[in-house]
Parts: C-alpha cells; structure tokens; sequence
C-alpha cells in the first residue's frame, strides 16, 4: 500500500471519528503525495476529503473552495461519476449555507449525470436530497414525486423509507393518482 493510500486510509479513520483537524493534515499530505506522483483524481478526491472537513467543521466558504478546485480538476479529465459526486457535496454545503436555489442546481446537474451514466443508487439518493429540498422549500407536491422517483431508484430502503414509500404508494391508490 502506497504512503499516500495509507494517509488517506487515517484520514478516513479520523474523519470519522470526528476528529477533523488532523484528519485535514492527513488529506492534505496524502493529496501532495498523490500529486507528486502524478494522480491527478486521487489528489482531487483528498481536496473532495478536505472541503467535507471544512464543511463538518462549518467552515463554508473554505469547504466551497476546496469541491470546487476538485470539480475542476474532476472536468479537465473527463471523470463525469466523480464531479457529480462533488456537486452532490457541493449542493449539501449550500443547503446549509440557506442557498435553496444554488443547492437544487448542484442536485440537479448530479442528478442527470447519475442518470445518464446509469448510477442508479446515486441518481436514487440525489433524488431524496432534492425531493427533500423541495419540501422544505414548501413545494410539497413537487418535492413529494421526487422524493418517489429517488425511492423507486433504490434497491436496499431503510425502515423509515420503506414506510414513506408504503404511504406515498396507499396516497396514490386512494388519493386520486393514478
């Protein structure tokens, strides 16, 4: 296992256990290793790693900064599964920062990314976070569809989903839709 693998391994490990600043240190040096020789995605996914620090941390802005210049690099060489991942991430950080609309956009375009690259268990969960989103923007009816739409995409459903899906299912048979 290469020095760089095994930093982002403790990175990860860090991470989630929540101890974020070192976690960053770890991503950072794992990111200038993979750099230096010349993997450009791996580099990209620690700076990924890095922003969802900041972003743990509620450092916003930072953690922006850090999607955006893997988004970048994740366009420049044509990893269209990774920068829809990022947007994802990125859509996230600006539901928290109270950017309904920079949020949905970031969904969106992951969203149809997923599809197109026939990802369904991604295009699934981008779904339920917009679906989500619609519903706490109060587009109820809307936010409700897509929220199925995400559900329909998934294979393994929490307890909680596979409810939800049985109500929407018992409101469409009896609620007028059909």
């Amino acid at each position: 296992m290469s020095d760089a693998k095994q930093l982002q391994d403790q990175g990860i490990k860090l991470y989630q256990q929540k101890e974020y600043e070192e976690a960053s240190r770890l991503f950072q040096q794992a990111q200038a290793a993979y750099q230096t020789a010349g993997q450009r995605d791996l580099a990209a996914e620690m700076q990924t790693n890095i922003g969802l620090v900041h972003r743990a941390l509620g450092e916003h802005q930072q953690a922006l900064d850090a999607m955006n210049h893997a988004l970048t690099t994740f366009q420049e060489i044509a990893d269209p599964k990774r920068a829809a991942q990022v947007l994802g991430n990125m859509g996230g950080v600006y539901l928290e920062l109270g950017d309904k609309e920079q949020a949905y956009n970031c969904y969106r375009q992951a969203a149809d990314v997923f599809q197109e690259l026939g990802e369904k268990k991604l295009y699934g969960e981008t779904l339920l976070a917009m679906g989500a989103l619609q519903i706490r923007d109060g587009k109820f009816m809307d936010g409700a569809a897509t929220y199925e739409a995400g559900l329909d995409q998934l294979e393994k459903l929490t307890a909680s989903q596979r409810l939800l899906k049985g109500l929407i299912g018992f409101r469409n048979r009896f609620g007028g839709k059909t």
